[in-house]
């Protein structure tokens, strides 16, 4: 599925804006049948959750309604018109009119209806769509809904970041040409100097069998470096410019099909050369060991919850750079094609995440005191939800194999991977994943529960990524004691798989303004001390290939009593203030230029350690 963009043969009108909404409790038995009579309005993108002040608004389970009116360009005639949604958390069901042209299930990526001979150029139409936010055993992510006393539904999850719901990503109409250029994968490589461009272009229309394709590579000033025909090949560039971290470079690949000469689609993807492999306990991009510095982060905003901003989007990527970042993980599900789309255009290596969070019954077991259940019996997450979890994944990879940002893929968040039945669930996922894309390396975030003796999966993977809170869960306050059961824990790992091991989570609560001298929990002095505890661990283990606080921003959570208005695990406040802990991280990580710390060119300051509040920054 291309992501949509306006070319010589394709338009674009974006929908985005006020639309009509109304929970689906007061919206009547067919709200797609006439204009939805509430007076409420929302802003796509966003989440609904935040908006309002109605607490039935913020707290409903359930499905709520969006609607508009759609005018189609009457330019259009004889084209193809499409209808993509950048995401619907977390199904979505699609009215024109009164009928029914779109159903999908998973909050992350997009999906499409197409509306050629539904919808007439220069003719209106009414939208609706409904927005259900339900999570259940068979979702990625899953959850439970039960009934409470009240008849009210009521939600529940296992993932520790609120469960906003919407329209929350760029909705767009658009027009192809009735042969068209349906999807292009493009594969680099490196000859030496040059690059290598594998492409391959899938055609769909009325003229498909007898089309022509052409293509070209262009570089950045215009130029076309490479020519190609047919709907597959290899394109060489000589004196190739490559996609480094930090130092992006893009080419386009200018795709054109033509009948009898005359060019009847034409679709431009942009592509970076660059490589990626793993080497025995080295992580490489184009043949150079990278050490990954930077954060897990959240598509969490003030207002908007996991509406995409593209205002938060910049400053966020400034703030990154400035604490010296060179990557970040779209923990826990995959981002807005925009957020990737910027990461390429400025050098930001990503590790893209599926949404499956919460396969882990025992965090629910620890939380509560309930002994848990097992989390891969077919009543929980069996076959059924490896199922949804393989169709995410297909949509995921699908969506993002293109982006030369994307390094890794992550096929979970904390799973349960110490308990029996886990390989049976992620051997087919790996077996899927190398299948979609042998290029990338594959990871998963490995849970405090599972341990170097006990872990079941780790040998499928070639990325060991660990979330550890030693001196935070574990050892509150106590940092000596935590530091020693660190190391031996991460040791552990490389000494029984042989395989580059990353910190993809670890961090603790602060709370901005609160200073101490002495190692208090939810200081920011604690803060700082802890990251560089850990800091000195990662330093002294060879094997070890970078480091993701957790978190990059505090984020909302749902109630509890162990949250204060949300996760403050943060270094920048959820509004981006910063906390004493970016100071240090960039301290540490200026100036790296993807090496270990230690190996950095000299005079790029010292590594580690926290500043104190009066002490200056870093330049």
């Amino acid at each position: 599925m291309l992501s949509p963009r306006t070319t010589p043969t394709r338009d674009i009108v974006g929908l985005d804006g006020l639309w009509r909404f109304a929970l689906g409790t007061r919206a009547g038995a067919a709200p797609w049948a006439s204009q939805l009579a509430p007076p409420l309005e929302v802003p796509v993108p966003a989440s609904y959750n935040d908006l309002f002040v109605d607490p039935e608004i913020r707290d409903h389970v359930g499905v709520v309604w969006y609607q508009r009116d759609v005018r189609v360009p009457r330019g259009w005639t004889g084209e193809r018109v499409v209808l993509r949604f950048g995401s619907v958390t977390h199904t979505a069901q699609v009215y024109v009119d009164e009928r029914l042209v779109a159903e999908h299930t998973g909050g992350y990526t997009p999906f499409e209806a197409d509306l050629t001979g539904i919808v007439e150029p220069g003719a209106q139409f009414r939208l609706t769509v409904g927005v259900d936010n339900r999570l259940t055993n068979v979702t990625i992510p899953p959850g439970t809904v039960t009934t409470g006393p009240d008849g009210h539904e009521r939600q529940s999850y296992l993932h520790d970041f609120y469960n906003y719901a919407g329209i929350a990503r760029p909705v767009r109409l658009y027009s192809t040409p009735t042969t068209f250029a349906e999807d292009v994968t493009v594969v680099t490589g490196r000859d030496g100097t040059a690059g290598t461009v594998e492409y391959r272009v899938e055609t769909v229309g009325e003229h498909a069998d007898t089309v022509t394709v052409r293509v070209r590579a262009v570089d950045e000033s215009g130029r076309t470096v490479a020519e190609g025909h047919g709907p597959e090949g290899v394109l060489r560039i000589e004196d190739v410019t490559l996609w480094q971290p930090g130092a992006a470079y893009l080419y386009d690949l200018v795709v054109e099909l033509a009948v009898d000469g005359e060019t009847v689609d034409s679709y431009t993807q942009p592509f970076g050369v660059r490589t990626v492999e793993v080497r025995g306990t080295d992580f490489l991009i184009n043949g150079e060991p990278f050490y990954f510095t930077g954060f897990g982060k959240h598509e969490d905003t003030p207002v908007r919850g996991k509406g995409h901003d593209d205002a938060y989007l910049v400053h966020d990527f400034q703030l990154m750079e400035w604490t010296g970042a060179n990557s970040f993980r779209t923990s826990h599900y995959p981002y807005a094609e925009e957020v990737l789309d910027y990461a390429d255009r400025h050098g930001i290596v990503v590790i893209d995440e599926t949404a499956a969070v919460g396969l882990n019954l025992g965090v629910q077991g620890g939380l509560t005191g309930i002994p848990p259940t097992p989390t891969f019996a077919p009543e929980n997450f069996g076959g059924t939800t490896r199922d949804v979890h393989a169709q995410h994944l297909r949509e995921l990879i699908e969506r993002d194999r293109n982006h030369p940002s994307v390094v890794m893929w992550c096929l979970a968040n904390e799973p349960a991977s110490n308990e029996d039945g886990a390989r049976d669930y992620f051997e087919p996922l790996v077996e899927l994943a190398r299948k979609l894309d042998p290029t990338r390396p594959l990871t998963y975030a490995a849970v405090m529960f599972a341990t170097p003796q006990n872990d079941q999966i780790g040998d499928l993977f070639d990325v060991l990524s660990i979330n550890r809170y030693y001196g935070w869960y574990l050892f509150t306050g106590d940092l000596p004691t935590a530091e020693g059961y660190l190391e031996q824990d991460l040791r552990g790992w490389v000494q029984r798989f042989g395989k580059p091991v990353m910190m993809s989570e670890y961090g603790a609560d602060t709370q901005p303004g609160l200073h101490s001298v002495w190692d208090a929990p939810w200081s920011e002095e604690y803060q700082s001390d802890f990251l560089a505890m850990y800091h000195r661990v990662f330093d002294r283990i060879p094997e070890f290939v970078g480091e993701h606080v957790w978190n990059f921003a505090d984020f909302q959570t749902s109630p509890g009593i162990h949250r204060v208005d949300g996760n403050k695990k943060g270094v920048f406040t959820r509004d981006r203030k910063p906390k004493s802990a970016a100071f240090a991280l960039r301290r540490r990580w200026h100036g790296l230029g993807g090496r270990r710390p230690g190996q950095a060119a000299a005079g790029c300051g010292p590594a580690g350690g926290a500043r104190r509040p009066g002490a200056p920054a870093a330049d």
